[in-house]
């Protein structure tokens, strides 16, 4: 039992190093939200399209991860769109609160083969606090260390950059994340880690049969990279839609995901399923973990709700995205 007890606060503590000052990527952006992964989506579409997601980690372990965000993006010119997002993240005695604000131009790079370029910039603002005034003595710390007082908290700027290849109904997107080191001196004891650069690759295509255009399959793959320490971990997903002539749809859909030196040693596995009913939108994706944690706990769950709002074509087909899920009402 102890060796599971270390075992759980060394994934916990991993975890939080992994997330800090970068919101947990789950399933949200499979969630008919790619912006998630990246500003350069912001204003494709014919929506104003906003999302809130609520995400719990491990339900059954005491002060898991657990995460609140909301999303809305829309086009300011035929060209151009601005997009914004919020969270608030617990985990454990650690919260984090961040805002960001998004700017994305869109490019034809070919009219006749449909090939178009976005282009993406992102300024974050982060405030990321420990709640030392939570920190309780135990039977193996009967002592607290008085170093530790005061307000561990501590705010910073980034920024992020991307691009977005869009050729039909194929995408690829690459993102560079928190390009700027992190001030860490108001912390001690050497573990803060203090670069956050992490990549991210986001790549799928759309299919529609020609015999049922109201029908589409899309597979995708997302990976992430850290700069800090190496890791990476892949998504492998499948979504199936199905519309009807009002625009109005459903999908449902199953991710994979595994840290890349251990392809057959899943970390999460989970269906997902949701529906645009009447400009409402709502998602549910459960995922599994598959590790010593999986005795303790029910999974990850995350719920989305959303609102698609018409807002008028633009002129240029370079906004147009590869699902009709972006302008189908």
């Amino acid at each position: 039992m102890k060796k599971i007890i270390l075992y759980i606060i060394f994934l916990t503590i991993s975890y939080g190093y992994s997330q800090e000052l970068n919101l947990p990527v789950w399933t949200q952006y499979l969630a008919d939200n790619d912006f998630v992964i990246s500003p350069t989506y912001a204003g494709i579409g014919d929506n104003l399209k906003i999302r809130a997601n609520g995400l719990t980690q491990w339900v059954g372990i005491k002060n898991a991860p657990d995460n609140q965000s909301i999303y809305a993006d829309f086009r300011i010119s035929n060209r151009s769109g601005v997009g914004v997002s919020a969270y608030n993240d617990k985990n454990g005695n650690t919260r984090q609160k961040g805002l960001k604000l998004s700017f994305a131009h869109h490019l034809i790079l070919d009219w006749k083969s449909k090939q178009y370029l976005s282009l993406g910039l992102s300024y974050n603002i982060n405030n990321f606090r420990i709640d030392v005034e939570n920190f309780n003595t135990t039977y193996e710390i009967p002592i607290l260390d008085p170093a530790i007082n005061g307000d561990r908290a501590i705010s910073n700027n980034n920024f992020d950059a991307g691009f977005l290849y869009r050729w039909d109904n194929f995408y690829f997107s690459a993102n560079a994340n928190n390009l700027i080191s992190k001030d860490t001196e108001d912390f001690t004891g050497g573990i803060e880690p203090r670069l956050l650069l992490n990549y991210q690759l986001y790549s799928g295509y759309v299919y529609t049969p020609k015999h049922n255009k109201y029908v589409e399959f899309e597979p995708s793959v997302f990976f992430q990279f850290f700069d800090s320490d190496n890791r990476s971990s892949t998504d492998i997903n499948f979504k199936y839609r199905k519309f009807n002539r009002d625009g109005d749809y459903y999908w449902i859909g199953a991710s994979y995901r595994f840290l890349n030196d251990q392809f057959f040693n899943p970390l999460n596995f989970g269906p997902m399923a949701g529906i645009l009913n009447n400009k409402l939108y709502f998602a549910y994706s459960y995922q599994l973990t598959f590790n010593d944690l999986s005795g303790f706990n029910s999974g990850t769950h995350v719920i989305t709700i959303g609102l698609n709002l018409l807002q008028s074509a633009s002129n240029c087909p370079c906004t147009k995205g590869t699902s009709q899920s972006y302008y189908r009402l």
